[in-house]
């Protein structure tokens, strides 16, 4: 149906010297409009998880007595329930006594929607001779196609271009908060419009690029933000808000239909964002202003360190399944993990909370191109505390896992039941250099470890773990025997 409204149909609007003025038409000539042109500042504070605060300052001029104000250009994602007006030069000037928020934005297929039982013109133009005649039509029907009332017979389809003699009231060319306002005075003044919406979101992405020696690290931070509100924010103030804030939940109706996106990608260099504890959350602060365009994504810088320090690790992680029970074979050629690590301190050239986001880690190769090595997201990190990612397994380190042996011991009390069991894990290393490989075994219940080829260290009252330098094209075997009481 819209795409057969977009090929035939042009619409003529009678009498548009009373429904458009200025940048825009109004539903009711005699309200006040205020549009972008009039807009001073605007603030964005964006939070996760698709929530935002607007702060959108304009200079209007109200009569004495009501009014009718009608503030364009709002997000189409507005909680109207929200919404907050103030004035900033003359406080408690006027009084807001009703709001309404206008989303049925005009376009053919709502035009034609709001004429359902009502007359239009039809327009018919022979193709001989370019003669036009019109006809009168009552609208029927506009779902899934046209249905019209022509004299004596019933139409579907368009037989021509339809003429509408206006524009409904409640038809807006852009998102609108109309507000009926009881002002004091006759006076022009600063007002602020806040509130909270959604299509505004942001996430947090950083890039690390590992050194040869992959001991250190030097690592950039990007802001991404996202506008589908449905309106743009030019020269906003932008901070963003870190933390896991809480919502009510609610069933909320879909108020508008979103138009097909289009998604910009725009890089912005700048210094970066300032940062500050707000209750139990984080707040940054972009040190300029930015415009967010609708339909837009947009990056912005977050933070930059270099030479941080790192390390690397390779893990061995065991499991719980085979302490009470008779398994032999474990696995072969089984996957050691790719870990890296680093501490969020000043002393490592970082230092500040750290949004959640991806992480993704990049090396040089020996042409001095820059590879793709793996990537892993990480949750809010506040300062002094450590990241950890896992980058992926390795190619030339591998395990061959087997138990040697297992027997069930008398019950060492009643109700318990007392295991013995013994591991071989066999760690092999293709690589032309000594590579560390930490094995961690989960052991569940009361255990001790009762014989070991390699000092072990307990970490937790449930792990285990050695620490094997496996030789440069070579291996190295462990070796341990375990008692387990349920």
């Amino acid at each position: 149906m819209q795409t057969l409204i977009k090929n035939t149909v042009k619409i003529t609007l009678v009498a548009v010297a009373t429904l458009y003025a200025g940048t825009g038409f109004s539903a009711d000539i005699d309200e006040t409009r205020s549009t972008l042109q009039d807009q001073q500042e605007v603030a964005v504070t964006i939070y996760n998880d698709n929530l935002a605060l607007v702060k959108d300052q304009r200079k209007i001029k109200l009569k004495n007595g009501s009014n009718s104000l009608a503030f364009r250009d709002v997000s189409a994602q507005i909680r109207p329930e929200t919404a907050l007006l103030r004035s900033l030069t003359s406080p408690n000037s006027f009084n807001v006594l009703e709001q309404n928020f206008d989303f049925d934005l005009l376009t053919p297929q709502k035009l034609l929607e709001k004429y359902v039982g009502k007359n239009v013109t039809i327009i018919k133009t022979n193709p001989s001779n370019g003669t036009e005649t019109s006809e009168q039509a009552q609208v029927l029907s506009a779902n899934n196609g046209i249905v019209l009332k022509m004299a004596d017979r019933i139409e579907t389809g368009l037989p021509g271009r339809i003429v509408y003699n206006d524009v409904p009231a409640n038809l807006r060319d852009r998102p609108t908060l109309v507000m009926q306002i009881n002002s004091k005075s006759a006076t022009e003044q600063n007002v602020e419009l806040s509130y909270l919406t959604g299509g505004l979101g942001w996430k947090a992405d950083y890039v690390a690029e590992l050194n040869p020696a992959e001991d250190k690290l030097d690592l950039s931070g990007w802001v991404t933000l996202t506008n589908t509100s449905g309106t743009s924010y030019n020269n906003a103030k932008l901070q963003l808000v870190a933390g896991d804030v809480n919502r009510v939940v609610e069933q909320r109706p879909v108020m508008m239909e979103m138009v097909r996106r289009k998604t910009e990608m725009a890089m912005d260099a700048a210094a970066p964002m300032a940062e500050e504890s707000l209750l139990e959350y984080h707040l940054y602060t972009l040190d300029r202003t930015t415009n967010l365009a609708e339909n837009q994504t947009k990056q912005v810088t977050l933070l930059s360190a270099s030479a941080v320090p790192v390390r690397k690790e390779l893990l061995l992680q065991g499991s719980e399944y085979y302490y009470q029970s008779s398994y032999g074979d474990l696995g072969q050629k089984m996957k050691v993990g790719v870990f890296i690590q680093f501490d969020n301190k000043e002393s490592s050239k970082l230092g500040m909370p750290l949004p959640k986001g991806i992480l993704r880690v990049y090396k040089k190769d020996s042409a001095g191109n820059a590879q793709f090595v793996g990537e892993d997201s990480i949750d809010h990190t506040p300062k002094n505390e450590t990241v950890r990612l896992k980058l992926g397994d390795s190619f030339d380190v591998t395990a061959d896992k087997k138990q040697t042996d297992f027997k069930r011991l008398p019950n060492p009390a009643k109700g318990n039941a007392l295991y013995e069991s013994a591991y071989e894990i066999v760690l092999k290393n293709a690589k032309k250099e000594t590579v560390t490989v930490t094995v961690q075994e989960p052991i569940p219940a009361d255990w001790k470890i009762i014989q070991e080829s390699l000092p072990s260290k307990k970490i937790t009252s449930n792990t285990n773990i050695w620490k094997v330098d496996v030789p440069a094209e070579g291996k190295a075997v462990l070796t341990y025997r375990v008692q387990v009481k349920y």
